[in-house]
C-alpha cells in the first residue's frame, strides 16, 4: 500500500465517524441548521421582509417564507447581481453557478463562503466512504478524470460567474491536481466535441483508475475512446474500477457502459446541484444516496402529488403542507424544497425524490417536478419510466443510449398514447428484433408502476404506448441544435408536451 492510499484509508475512517454523528441524530442537526441559518440572515433584506427576527420554530417560517422558485425569487436575485450587499445572505456571495433559466433567461445561483466548501467536502466525502467501505484506496495513485464545464469564468459587478463544475474546477485540493486530469488548457475548450477529442488523445495512454461525469456524455467519451484504442474502455484501462457519476440515472445506461467498458466496475452516485451539494451514495450494499443533513441546507418536502394540486396557493405560503426530516415516509414522491446558507429561502429547486432508508436518511431522485406526463390526469414521472424500461429490458440484449417521453395527444386516428422516442445500441446485437413486443411488455410494466396510467389503458381513455426510434446521435444532434450539448446538460427523461420530441423528429 502505498502512503497516499494508506493515509486515504486513515482519514476515511475519521470522516465516517464525523458522519455516523451526525447522521445518527438527525433532527436534531437539521434543528441547528435552522436555527443557524436564521440567526445569520436576520439582518439581510430578505430576513427583514420575512420576520426572520420573530421566527423560532419550523412553523413560524412556513407561515413567514412560502414557497419559491427562481422566478419567485429573481427580484431578491437580481439586487444581487447588481452588486447590492446583505440582500439574500450576509455580504457579496464568492460566485455565481450560472445555468440555462426558463422564462428569464439564464440563471444566477449564490455560492458564498460558507456553502463553498460543502460543494467540495461533499463529493471528497464520497470517495473516503467507499473507501472505509470497500478497503479500496488503491485508486487514489492512478489518474482521475472528471468531465466538466469550462473552468473560465467571467465576472459581473465583482462578482466571478460560470458553470458550476467549473468552478469547483478551482477547487481541486492540492493532493489530487498531480493526479487530474484532463489539462487545464483542454479543461478550457468549449466546444465540446473538440474537447472530448481532446481528452481521448491526453488520456488513452494514462493509467485511469476514477472516471467521473454525467452517464450520456461519459458515454460520449468511452465511444470515442474505444474507436481509437480498438479496444474496450476496461483493457485500455486496466485500472480503472471506479465510476463516479450524478444528474441522470445509471441504471438505463448500465448494460451500454459495461459493454463499452468490457467488465463491471463500482460506482458511486452524487446528488449535487448549483443550489447545493444534497446527497451522496454512503454504501455500494444499501440503496440511495446519504441524505446530507449537515451542510447548511435545511430541508423541507411536499408530496408531489398534493403539490400539484394547488399550485397558485404556494405563492402565498398557504399551500400543502411542508413535511421536516422527522416527518417524512418511506417510498412517498416528495418535492424538495431548500433554505441555505447561500440564501436560497423555502426554494424549489424542482427535483422530486423518494426515501429508501430513515435510518439513516436515504435518497434516490425519482424526476423533475416539471418534467412529468399527465396530458390525462396520470402524473407519470421520472422514476417510473426508467423503472418500466429497466424491467422491460432485463434479461435481453437490449442496450439504450437515450430515451425520452411525450404524449401523443391529437393522433391521426385512433386513442391518444404516450409515445416512446429510443435511440437503441447501433450494435445490432443491442436492438430489439420486434418493437411491438418491446412495446407490450413496456406497457405492462407501466401500468404496474402507475396506477392511473393503468386506469386510463383500461378505461379505453388511453392506447397502448408506441416507441419510436431515434437514429443514432440523434439525441446528440438535438442538444447540439439548442446550444447544449456536453457539460452538465440532460435530456429531460419525459414532458407534458411534443416540443422536444418534435425537434427530434426534424434532424
Amino acid at each position: 500500500m502505498s502512503l497516499k492510499s494508506f493515509l486515504a484509508t486513515a482519514f476515511a475512517q475519521h470522516i465516517y465517524r464525523k458522519t455516523q454523528a451526525w447522521a445518527n441524530n438527525p433532527i436534531e442537526t437539521q434543528r441547528k441548521v435552522f436555527l443557524d441559518l436564521i440567526e445569520q440572515a436576520k439582518n439581510t433584506q430578505f430576513g427583514k421582509d420575512h420576520y426572520f427576527d420573530q421566527i423560532k420554530k419550523v412553523e413560524d417560517f412556513a407561515k413567514n417564507v412560502p414557497i419559491r422558485d427562481y422566478e419567485d425569487l429573481k427580484p431578491y436575485i437580481d439586487k444581487v447581481v447588481k452588486g447590492e450587499e446583505n440582500i439574500l445572505w450576509k455580504g457579496k456571495p464568492l460566485y455565481f453557478a450560472k445555468t440555462s433559466g426558463t422564462t428569464s433567461g439564464a440563471k444566477y445561483i449564490p455560492l458564498t463562503k460558507e456553502s463553498m466548501p460543502y460543494h467540495i467536502e461533499a463529493a471528497r466525502n464520497a470517495i473516503l466512504h467507499y473507501i472505509h467501505e470497500t478497503g479500496n484506496a488503491s485508486f487514489v495513485d492512478g489518474k482521475m478524470i472528471f468531465l466538466q464545464g469550462s473552468p473560465i469564468l467571467e465576472e459581473k459587478n465583482g462578482i466571478k460567474l460560470g458553470r458550476l463544475s467549473g468552478i469547483v474546477a478551482h477547487f481541486v485540493p492540492a493532493y489530487l491536481q498531480k493526479n487530474r486530469m484532463p489539462s487545464w488548457e483542454t479543461n478550457c475548450i468549449e466546444d465540446w466535441e473538440t474537447k472530448v477529442n481532446a481528452i481521448v488523445e491526453e488520456t488513452i495512454n494514462q493509467n485511469m483508475t476514477v472516471i467521473s461525469g454525467i452517464p450520456s456524455w461519459v458515454q460520449m467519451y468511452f465511444e470515442k475512446l474505444s474507436h481509437k484504442g480498438g479496444r474496450p474502455v476496461g483493457k485500455i484501462f486496466k485500472n480503472f474500477n471506479l465510476f463516479i457519476y450524478g444528474g441522470v440515472n445509471y441504471e438505463p445506461y448500465r448494460a451500454k457502459f459495461e459493454n463499452l467498458i468490457g467488465r463491471k466496475v463500482d460506482s458511486i452516485e452524487l446528488f449535487p446541484a448549483s443550489e447545493g451539494f444534497f446527497a451522496y451514495q454512503d454504501s455500494q450494499h444499501e440503496k440511495g444516496m446519504l441524505l446530507l443533513l449537515n451542510s447548511g441546507i435545511f430541508y423541507e418536502f411536499i408530496k408531489s402529488d398534493e403539490f400539484f394540486t394547488d399550485p397558485e396557493s404556494r405563492s402565498f405560503g398557504t399551500g400543502p403542507k411542508r413535511y421536516t426530516i422527522g416527518e417524512v415516509e418511506l417510498g412517498v414522491n416528495y418535492v424538495l424544497i431548500i433554505s441555505t446558507n447561500a440564501g436560497l429561502w423555502g426554494y424549489n429547486i424542482g427535483d422530486t425524490i423518494q426515501f429508501t432508508s430513515l435510518k439513516p436518511y436515504r435518497v434516490i431522485v425519482s424526476g423533475r417536478i416539471k418534467h412529468y406526463i399527465s396530458a390525462f390526469g396520470e402524473h407519470v414521472i421520472g422514476k417510473e419510466v426508467e423503472s418500466a424500461l429497466q424491467e422491460a429490458i432485463v434479461g435481453t440484449n437490449i442496450r439504450i443510449n437515450e430515451f425520452t417521453v411525450a404524449p401523443q395527444i391529437n393522433p391521426i386516428e385512433g386513442l391518444p398514447y404516450h409515445e416512446w422516442f429510443i435511440e437503441f445500441d447501433p450494435d445490432a446485437s443491442g436492438e430489439p428484433e420486434n418493437l411491438d413486443a418491446l412495446s407490450d411488455v413496456l406497457d405492462k410494466a407501466m401500468r404496474k408502476q402507475n396506477i392511473y396510467y393503468d386506469d386510463l389503458i383500461a378505461g379505453s381513455v388511453l392506447k397502448k404506448l408506441i416507441i419510436t426510434k431515434v437514429v443514432k446521435n440523434g439525441f446528440q444532434d438535438y442538444m447540439k441544435s439548442i446550444g447544449k450539448l456536453g457539460g452538465q446538460n440532460k435530456i429531460p427523461r419525459l414532458s407534458n408536451d411534443r416540443k422536444i420530441v418534435d425537434l427530434l423528429i426534424k434532424l
